[in-house]
């Protein structure tokens, strides 16, 4: 049975337990996410000190190493409250997964500070030289959330040595660089539709020197430096990135029902007599709307733990996961968050022009779940990506 949003019981990790506790500090520091559009300092300093970050590091580390399934409720309790600090919490904990591509005693130097924050642009827009040691590194690259609270990033780059290198199949080579944020200028260009608390600037380098061993590509055949089922599938990072969007849903869906339990329905003429007075839950448009949005968030939340604890069956057994899991695996997010954001908008409708507030957490969630869904890893050609494996035809991957 999928344990029910938000909430954390007995045997639950120690992360998950903080999470749920933390839910009335990130609700209370929800405005203020949205005027300093970014995670306070405050805040990112309390999801720290709660080991939120940390939860995919390994336990050799003494980090939880939090199996997928618990980083799931745990980033969705936080989106409950605020879907920016369930974002910045989806991305932040990345150090646990990207760290396990490099040298293991190289990643354990790097975290001294094993709680600290990681920001990430996976899309390689920057470029770097090959150099004695290492590469140097340039270049600007967007969407970093989190990047004012985190200690580290890790940025996509494009391998250039006079002109851009090229394998042999055509396919430009891609490196993958870790570089501390006090090397990167963060540029102040965060001002969007949603998930306006993120802080998901843009980072520009300028010709910084990186060693060779803070590097990987995610074209290398043996990526996977550690050990344990949690680090042995390379996209793994992915997996948590649809969790926000379900705590969104969820609190979305909790507001109107609350509402519409006070909120007298707008009064109207039934032929030559008035309606009687009556509250807005006694309305069927609105009594339908909430009852379709709480099917399709459950059916999209069923539908990602399965794919999820499916997947993590098979990585535990120490098996290849297979063509029909990677392609469902593929369409997790694209289908999840799309499902939450048709519920939301279900409820947001049924709610009336009251809605449309931004003193309202209709209109936040509204916001933030339609943002969500633009991004690269909801793009509609997931799904072509996933039927050309269930087609055995040969796989479409992104270029990281």
């Amino acid at each position: 049975m999928i344990r029910p949003a938000g909430k954390a019981f007995s045997d639950d990790p120690v992360v998950m337990r903080a999470a749920v506790e933390l839910h009335p500090k990130v609700r209370a520091a929800g405005d203020e996410m949205e005027q300093m559009r970014r995670i306070p300092p405050h805040l990112a300093q309390t999801m720290k000190d709660a080991g939120i970050f940390g939860m995919v590091l390994p336990r050799s580390w003494g980090a939880p190493e939090l199996d997928p399934l618990i980083q799931i409720r745990v980033i969705e309790a936080l989106a409950l409250a605020e879907g920016s600090a369930g974002w910045c919490a989806m991305i932040g904990c990345d150090s646990g997964y990207i760290t396990a591509f490099l040298d293991e005693e190289v990643a354990r130097g790097m975290y001294s500070d094993i709680w600290v924050a990681t920001a990430a642009t996976a899309t390689a827009t920057g470029q770097a030289i090959p150099v004695r040691g290492g590469y140097r590194v340039s270049g600007r690259f967007p969407f970093a959330s989190g990047c004012q609270h985190s200690e580290w990033a890790w940025v996509g780059c494009n391998v250039v040595n006079g002109n851009p290198q090229i394998n042999g199949a055509g396919i430009p080579e891609t490196r993958t660089c870790f570089v501390r944020l006090s090397d990167c200028e963060i540029l102040d260009t965060w001002y969007t539709t949603g998930l306006r608390g993120t802080g998901s600037h843009d980072l520009t380098i300028h010709d910084v020197f990186v060693p060779a061993e803070r590097t990987f590509s995610f074209q290398d055949p043996n990526l996977v430096k550690r050990p344990g089922p949690l680090y042995a599938f390379p996209l793994m990072f992915i997996a948590k990135g649809a969790a926000p969007a379900l705590g969104i849903a969820r609190h979305a869906i909790d507001v109107v029902i609350e509402n519409a339990g006070r909120k007298p329905a707008r009064r109207m003429i039934m032929g030559e007599r008035s309606e009687p007075s009556k509250l807005l839950r006694e309305e069927v448009f609105v009594q339908e709307s909430v009852a379709r949005a709480e099917a399709m968030l459950g059916a999209a939340r069923s539908y990602l733990f399965d794919v999820i604890g499916d997947l993590w069956a098979t990585l535990v057994d120490d098996r290849e996961p297979s063509p029909v899991q990677q392609a469902r695996f593929l369409t997790a997010y694209t289908y999840v968050v799309g499902e939450c954001a048709a519920a939301v908008q279900l409820v947001y409708k049924a709610s009336g022009g009251t809605a449309v507030y931004q003193a309202g957490a209709l209109d936040r969630c509204l916001r933030d779940i339609l943002t969500m869904n633009q991004h690269l890893m909801g793009s509609l050609r997931t799904y072509e990506m996933a039927g050309r494996l269930l087609l055995g035809l040969e796989p479409l991957k992104w270029l990281f």
